[in-house]
């Protein structure tokens, strides 16, 4: 644009407003329309405004909740752990309690004694007990729990004996069936896999009447282990052409052995 020409537009413009401002309505219509303009970008404005406060509310008050939920979840992992621990007492003083009461009602002399060592090569063939020959135990005598029959004492120390468990193959037992006529050999299996081992009964007769869930006691025959001491139940039948064999779940728990009782020769009355 020509300087002349700049110069006539920039009077015009003076001119115009000097006119314009000269009268006071025309002033107010003038500013009235500029506020009507520019009015939704302050409402806009505002509301961005009352959004970011919101906001940054919100983000506080978010901080503060993660706070309440840590602290609760820290209190609910200490509660657990502490429930944890007294459901192991609990289970720790049943046991106490069962092995009160056995020791109550049975009628052998029992010397209690506390397992302490398994070696995982060797789980379900032997374990060390916390008993020897000066608490009046020798070997072969009868390990037992509350449950059933345990084992039997093979070598002995002073102050601790390693016993022999039912669940070891070398360990045989003369066994009866409840409730019926038959009688066999029950043993450890060689291979015991997983938690929980079996027993095998052999030598029942090929047309044995026994069925799942007849429990096994012994027969005291032999002289090792007392009669009528329970063994386990049985848990399949195996029927074979000359006789019938069958697997026996053990009535002990041989995955956690704690307490036991070690059976000993009673004393004679006067």
């Amino acid at each position: 644009m020509k300087p002349l020409n700049l110069l006539a537009l920039l009077l015009f413009l003076a001119g115009a407003t000097w006119a314009l401002t000269r009268s006071e309505p025309t002033v107010r219509d003038i500013q009235a329309t500029y506020y009507r303009s520019i009015s939704p970008f302050l409402s806009v404005g505002s509301e961005l405004e009352k959004r970011s406060r919101a906001f940054l509310d919100e983000v506080e008050h978010s901080k503060v909740l993660e706070a309440e939920i840590e602290a609760m979840r820290t209190d609910f992992n200490r509660l657990r752990l502490i429930e944890a621990q007294f459901r192991t007492v609990e289970a720790e003083n049943a046991s106490l309690r069962r092995a009160l009461d056995f020791q109550e009602r049975t009628q052998f002399d029992v010397v209690a004694a506390r397992v302490t060592r398994r070696q995982p090569t060797t789980w379900w063939q032997t374990m060390e007990i916390d008993r020897g020959d000066q608490s009046g135990i020798a070997t072969a005598y009868t390990v037992v729990t509350d449950r059933g029959l345990v084992g039997k004492v093979d070598r002995l120390g002073s102050h601790r004996s390693t016993v022999v468990l039912l669940t070891d193959e070398a360990c045989q037992v003369s066994a009866k069936v409840e409730g019926t006529p038959e009688a066999g050999i029950l043993q450890g299996q060689r291979e015991q896999v997983g938690g929980e081992p079996m027993l095998r009964l052999r030598f029942l007769s090929r047309d044995a009447r026994i069925r799942e869930g007849m429990r096994v006691f012994s027969t005291g025959r032999g002289g090792v282990f007392p009669s009528d001491l329970l063994l386990g139940s049985i848990a399949q039948v195996i029927s074979g052409p000359l006789a019938t064999e069958a697997l026996v779940r053990p009535s002990v728990d041989f995955q956690n052995l704690g307490t036991v009782f070690v059976l000993t020769p009673q004393e004679d009355n006067p």
